[in-house]
């Protein structure tokens, strides 16, 4: 009969599963030095379509790796085991970075197909969680919160909303659906609709530039692509930009407006 589970043995189990999904998160995409499978930029070449970034926006994910690292080792120390806003978050957390790692071999292994786009969405659907968890909490982070919880799975999150959309239309177009002379139009409509969806995030979020910055890189790798080949994806690409950053900055002024009615609040209390 196995031995039961003890309640500190329930509250290692997630901080060690994000230990170990963000290292093998970081890991997956070197397969193909070991010989298994084709590099991810190689598979991705095969399927670009004109939302594809340029190939110098992946660099990014240099430091997205290293954030989810940093992140993952702070959750770990015995100091932020009984952290609520990190009991709230490690499961989600941990299944993104899994869900980083099950895409990278899969897409190494068999290309942008169908699958990837489920896993991408179930990745997706994590950070999510942990972002709108985010946008719940108190406006009161701790500066290690911010730097080391909010920053890196924040910015981790803005690059999935722009990876899916992307790994979307190249699945698409890895199955033979090709648009023709609707591809730009169809281009356009979705790069606004992602601007869109990312600016109710940031205003929602009051604010969060992480999350902005980083949605507006992937805007401009696809202006430096996809913009460069169709003008109207270009124009596109720049309205995205534009209502990107009225989000963030009607989110903190939203902010603001909040910090300011706590601020009185307080006074009120203390005048009393």
């Amino acid at each position: 009969m196995p031995a039961p589970v003890t309640a500190r043995d329930a509250a290692l189990l997630p901080r060690l599963a994000v230990l170990v999904f963000a290292v093998l998160q970081a890991l997956t995409p070197l397969l193909p030095r070991l010989g298994i499978g084709q590099p991810i930029g190689e598979r991705s070449d095969n399927v670009q379509t004109l939302i594809t970034p340029a190939g110098w926006a992946f660099s990014i994910w240099g430091p997205l790796y290293a954030g989810s690292i940093i992140f993952a080792i702070f959750q770990a120390l015995p100091s932020q085991r009984r952290s609520a806003l990190l009991g709230r978050i490690r499961w989600p957390a941990a299944g993104a970075f899994l869900g980083n790692a099950l895409w990278a071999a899969y897409a190494q292994l068999f290309g942008l197909g169908f699958i990837s786009v489920l896993i991408i969405l179930f990745t997706l659907v994590c950070l999510l969680i942990v972002y709108r968890d985010f946008s719940r909490w108190p406006p009161d982070f701790t500066r290690q919160e911010r730097w080391l919880v909010l920053l890196p799975l924040s910015a981790l999150a803005a690059w999935l909303t722009a990876a899916t959309i992307a790994n979307v239309a190249a699945t698409l177009r890895f199955h033979g659906v090709e648009a023709g002379d609707a591809a730009p139009a169809i281009a356009a409509a979705v790069l606004i609709a992602g601007g869109s969806i990312a600016a109710a995030a940031l205003y929602r979020s009051r604010g969060n530039p992480a999350y902005a910055l980083v949605f507006l890189w992937a805007l401009a790798g696809i202006y430096m692509a996809g913009g460069q080949v169709q003008m109207l994806v270009g124009v596109s690409a720049g309205v995205a930009a534009a209502l990107v950053i009225g989000g963030m900055v009607a989110g903190l002024r939203r902010k603001n407006q909040v910090d300011g009615q706590n601020d009185h609040s307080a006074e009120r209390h203390r005048g009393h």
